[in-house]
């Protein structure tokens, strides 16, 4: 599976700026050693249920260390039988753009 997720806290940074939190959660993300990308928006990743499922919340504890709250978005795209999809749809899509 592949799970796109965006986790923000609220009340930390009185400029409402959210990096130092999110590099917490991507760093966890970067440390399971699953295929990730990170880009302005939300952070990918991809394995099965449980290990993509385990590494989402301790990418949401780690943002919210000192917060009272925290906002969680997640889009999974669940397709048994398949890896490596984080590359090759996207390879798919290029290939019909050229």
């Amino acid at each position: 599976m592949i799970v796109a997720f965006s986790v923000s806290p609220s009340g930390g940074d009185p400029d409402g700026g959210v990096s130092e939190a999110v590099a917490r959660a991507v760093k966890v993300v970067r440390e399971s050693g699953l295929p990730n990308e990170t880009n302005a928006m939300f952070t990918n990743v991809e394995g099965d249920w449980d290990e993509v499922m385990d590494v989402v919340k301790r990418a949401v504890e780690a943002a919210g260390q000192g917060a009272a709250r925290v906002s969680l978005v997640l889009k999974a795209d669940i397709r048994p039988g398949y890896e490596g999809q984080l590359s090759a749809k996207v390879e798919r899509v290029e290939e019909h753009l050229r």
